[in-house]
């Protein structure tokens, strides 16, 4: 089956409403994936590459392709991705010139609908890493602090809040300050931990343990920039994943402040 994000799997819960807590069917998840895991250069593309190596790992890349036929899937990846000429491309999945050039034409035609006008990577440059250090950092202070008004005012109007593997998600303000993404009890509940996921910016988030001896992994937010704001969070509710993103089992008491 396709893996698809929440949004694509439903509508959004409108503020007032409690959060579903239903699993999307197993299998069906779009998972994170962990930079240092790419390994390739972006320049080892061929000249036919529309996309650069990380901008095929954004999740908003990655969930549109869930919605192309497999044949549209294959070439627009062998043509845009990896820069094969449309021969290699025929060869390699065993068709004809002109049955991968109107696959691709066609994968082009419904991924201009889905995709975000500018991909993170063009976002991320713009920015500079100074000022996404500074709205990294003011994200999670705010959430370390509790601050949930700081917390929305770091994020666009209308900003969603996803969690896979749950169906539940949250569009606009009103509706996300009531989503599991803000925080809830006295601070110091929570830490952060600095990472990449996906070609973006990721943070791993920490609770703190029952007997107050240190923090736990809990979730792994990964977060889209538009702007100087944050446009999306996803949250990946399964902190088993930590290991993959070299973050640490588990941070000490006092650590709060966001950690690279």
């Amino acid at each position: 089956p396709k893996r698809v994000l929440p949004m694509d799997y439903g509508p959004p819960t409108p503020a007032g409403e409690p959060q579903p807590e239903r699993l999307l069917p197993a299998g069906t998840s779009i998972e994170p994936y962990p930079d240092e895991r790419v390994g390739i250069a972006p320049s080892t593309s061929g000249p036919e590459a529309r996309f650069e190596r990380r901008e095929s790992l954004e999740l908003a890349f990655v969930a549109a392709l869930q919605h192309l036929p497999p044949g549209q899937r294959a070439a627009l990846v062998l043509r845009d991705v990896l820069g094969f000429s449309a021969k290699e491309a025929a060869e390699t999945l065993e068709t004809t010139v002109p049955s991968v050039n109107g696959a691709l034409r066609r994968a082009r035609a419904a991924l201009d609908h889905r995709l975000p006008d500018q991909s993170q990577q063009v976002t991320l440059r713009a920015m500079g890493d100074r000022r996404l250090r500074e709205l990294a950092e003011r994200f999670a202070d705010s959430l370390e602090r509790g601050e949930v008004d700081a917390v929305l005012d770091t994020l666009t109007e209308d900003a969603t809040v996803s969690t896979p593997p749950y169906e539940g998600w949250r569009k606009g303000k009103d509706a996300v300050a009531e989503s599991w993404l803000m925080p809830s009890g006295p601070p110091p509940r929570l830490a952060y931990a600095s990472t990449r996921a996906n070609g973006q910016l990721a943070l791993g988030a920490y609770l703190i343990a029952d007997d107050g001896a240190s923090y736990r992994p809990l979730a792994l937010d990964v977060l889209t920039i538009r702007g100087d704001r944050i446009s999306d969070v996803t949250i990946f509710r399964t902190p088993e994943l930590f290991p993959r993103f070299a973050l640490p089992e588990g941070l000490p008491p006092g650590n709060n402040g966001t950690t690279d």
